[in-house]
């Protein structure tokens, strides 16, 4: 396991984490890394750690440069298992000095390890010389946790923007200008999705309280995906990230349904005529094949949702109740929703999924749409103009708002 440089005297010592393909609810289809790294100066310092069951991985790298032993400091930037699960163990075995986080970093690393660590809170404004280099920090609360900051090092122009501006990606290069863009962006765009897109005010806040601060920066080294080097590069992934929080109305319609003999199928099948009618792309997602986190990511480029739900014991289906819960703590804004579905004999399904999207403040222009037991013409056609009011909504939307 070797080192790999990043700046002067700064060197990549984290993890790709091929095989893992899900985080917390969501699924890392191209797995993730743990981006740690080691500044060599006067002190010795660890911007953050990796996921526990790595720590050997990373120690090796580290032992690649110095003996671990000589580290004095480690920064912690984020509290969160993935990047402080190797904390206690590195602690123990190379012995620094102190551990520094932010205030509410500190109280999150006690709760998940206790207290036997040598931690000291930062604020922002504050900063630490390490000799040579200087570490500057500026908190990010709740980007994405209450603990969360940035550490700028002045001397090597690195920003270590933690969670910020980064996504899960496991890749053997180090640098983004190595990576494919395409995947990049459907990453970075899934990443911002599925994790920070209920906090959307924060990622505007933190990317506007950038230029402010005056940093020269050469590299930007989040604790996921590659590292950004090039100015081009830098500014992509931070339009990326502003454009996204901004949530701007999108130009698409989503058709996400779940059904049991074929009959929301049917009509969600009429739905997307409608659409293709209106001029509207649109995407039809079956939740037999795509789970929540896809739908999420769709999510971002639709204007318009439509969800289709036959009812079950009295219910909506479970698979359209679980990604309606989770989409629900994402708080998408500036989407028109549609509830459909078919039934049997009670007839709840379709009525919840339009409630549930009517909580989420979508609008909610047409009634629900059901068919008992198979959609007849009547219905089909019905399924089909609603589609086309949809989509002729949608452009409204759009030409006046976009």
């Amino acid at each position: 396991m070797k080192a790999f440089p990043v700046a002067e005297n700064v060197w990549w010592v984290g993890v790709v984490d091929w095989s893992v393909r899900n985080f917390h609810g969501y699924e890392t289809n191209r797995g993730t890394t743990y981006n740690a790294f080691l500044i060599i100066d006067e002190k010795i310092t660890l911007i953050d750690t990796v996921k526990a069951p790595f720590f050997a991985e990373m120690r090796d790298r580290i032992a690649s440069v110095i003996d671990p032993e000589k580290i004095d400091y480690i920064v912690s930037n984020h509290a969160e298992p993935d990047h402080s699960g190797a904390l206690p163990a590195a602690v123990a075995a190379f012995k620094p000095e102190k551990v520094f986080a932010s205030t509410a970093g500190v109280a999150a690393l006690e709760a998940y390890y206790g207290k036997g660590m040598p931690l000291e809170p930062v604020r922002t404004g504050e900063s630490l010389s390490l000799g040579r280099n200087t570490l500057h920090f500026v908190e990010t609360k709740m980007l994405h946790w209450p603990d969360s900051m940035l550490s700028y090092l002045d001397g090597s122009k690195v920003l270590f923007s933690q969670d910020a501006l980064g996504m899960h990606y496991a890749t053997s290069y180090l640098w983004a200008d190595q990576c494919d863009r395409k995947i990049m962006e459907y990453e970075a765009k899934k990443y911002i999705a599925n994790i920070l897109l209920h906090l959307s005010n924060k990622v505007i806040a933190t990317l506007d309280l950038l230029p402010g601060l005056g940093l020269d920066i050469d590299v930007i080294a989040p604790d996921h995906g590659p590292l950004w080097r090039t100015p081009e590069d830098q500014q992509w992934i931070i339009d990326l990230y502003y454009r996204t929080a901004q949530q701007p109305w999108g130009k698409k319609a989503l058709i996400v349904y779940h059904s049991m003999w074929g009959s929301t199928a049917a009509m969600a099948k009429e739905l997307m005529d409608g659409f293709r009618e209106a001029g509207i792309e649109a995407d039809l997602v079956s939740l037999d094949v795509e789970e929540r986190s896809s739908v999420a990511t769709r999510v971002l480029d639709a204007g318009v949702v439509a969800v289709g739900s036959p009812t079950i014991n009295n219910q909506m289906f479970p698979a359209v109740a679980d990604v309606l819960c989770y989409l629900r703590g994402l708080k998408p804004q500036r989407h028109i929703g549609f509830a459909f579905g078919s039934f049997g004999w009670s007839g709840e399904g379709a009525k919840q999924v339009n409630q549930a999207l009517t909580d989420m403040g979508f609008e909610m222009p047409l009634p629900v749409l059901a068919a008992r037991y198979a959609p007849d013409a009547a219905v089909r056609e019905q399924s089909f103009a609603a589609g086309v009011e949809l989509g002729r909504l949608l452009k409204e939307k759009t030409t006046t708002k976009n």
